[in-house]
């Protein structure tokens, strides 16, 4: 990795300042691609953006920024795009500093003397060059100002690409498609990439793929993301087709996995939604979300039952003196676990009379049947 630091004036900073909907916002005289496509949509506020005017013209120092080499004379930047974005709005008037002498200050209100202050500034920057592996390893250590970047935004920066560029268009804004689609079936915010990686994790383990950084490098350079567009679309559509009344234990489940598994199953959805509802009102069960999973699959261990309290297993471990139910060795009270005699699944339930006290092999073995 190669990193040189270089200092540049705010006047080669905004050289060419542009904003446009279709070519991007750029600066340094067209050079600087200001917000790749991986940048988040966060914007600082009118007060943090004369903070930093102010820094400026009272000569206090701006914390350092850094630039990715895309080639020789083309760059991205990788953190200071909302103090760069402060300073060009600034020099272009598109908002003021307030003065407690002077009142509403724009660039062009201050005297010819500070505006050779402000343009005459220097920043500092460090140059990145390197691997995608090297590039990805080094923005992790970056201390961000301001804003940190998470995971998947700095995976966005390593592997920027086509696919990335049009995956981040169905799954990374404030109302976006994936959001319209199944806001209420996912967790986090679109706009800090949640939506875009977790279905990056799915559509990686579909390809029997770890790590979601192996899978965004394979498909870097796809034209487009309209296969991983087309696979959400699919789980969607088998999530709302399969279970015909939304409950809120559905937010944030691996629908993705769930899907792979069970997908091409037929199911009797009236008959499915009795059971859900059974189960819900179960108190027996403690996670309510694991009954989607457990319905499809039938394994216990998708659901959390009801455990039993001190007073329980201290009067059954005495009913027992001390002996394991199973094994019949003796065991002190705290290398013994509570133990439901009648499963729940042949309808027992979580009181005194069921309890019995096993010692933690002989739990393991019988959880493990």
């Amino acid at each position: 990795m190669d990193i040189k630091q270089q200092t540049i004036t705010v006047r080669d900073l905004v050289a060419g300042y542009m904003n446009d909907p279709d070519y991007g916002v750029r600066g340094y005289g067209g050079r600087l691609d200001i917000r790749p496509p991986y940048q988040r949509e966060f914007r600082y506020d009118t007060k943090q953006k004369q903070a930093v005017v102010n820094t400026i013209l009272k000569g206090f120092p701006l914390n350092i920024m850094y630039w990715s080499v895309v080639n020789n004379d083309q760059f991205e930047m990788i953190d200071g795009q909302q103090r760069t974005l402060s300073i060009c709005e600034y020099f272009t008037h598109e908002f003021n500093i307030e003065d407690h002498d002077r009142g509403i200050l724009y660039f062009s209100s201050l005297t010819p003397d500070e505006q050779q202050k402000f343009l005459n500034y220097e920043l500092t920057v460090y140059f990145c060059t390197g691997t995608d592996k090297e590039k990805l390893d080094w923005f992790r250590v970056i201390n961000i100002a301001g804003e940190r970047l998470l995971d998947q935004e700095l995976l966005n920066a390593v592997y920027v690409g086509p696919f990335v560029t049009d995956a981040r268009r169905h799954f990374s804004k404030d109302g976006c498609p994936a959001y319209k689609m199944a806001a209420d079936l996912l967790n986090g915010v679109a706009r800090e990439q949640a939506y875009l990686h977790t279905v990056f994790q799915w559509a990686a383990r579909r390809e029997g793929i770890k790590e979601v950084s192996e899978y965004m490098s394979k498909h870097k350079d796809d034209a487009n993301a309209n296969q991983l567009w087309a696979y959400f679309s699919a789980i969607v559509t088998w999530v709302r087709s399969t279970f015909i009344k939304y409950r809120k234990e559905m937010k944030g489940l691996d629908w993705g996995l769930l899907y792979d598994n069970y997908h091409e199953e037929i199911y009797d959805t009236a008959e499915l939604e009795q059971r859900i509802h059974d189960l819900m009102e179960d108190d027996e069960i403690m996670k309510k979300s694991g009954i989607y999973s457990y319905v499809l699959s039938g394994d216990l261990r998708d659901l959390s039952f009801r455990t039993f309290d001190k007073k329980q297993k201290r009067e059954a471990y005495e009913r027992q003196q001390g002996i394991c139910a199973h094994c019949g060795k003796h065991f002190e009270l705290e290398e013994m676990e509570g133990d439901h005699i009648t499963p729940w699944a042949e309808g027992g339930v979580t009181t005194a009379e069921n309890c019995q006290m096993l010692c933690k092999e002989c739990n393991r073995k019988k959880g493990a049947k």
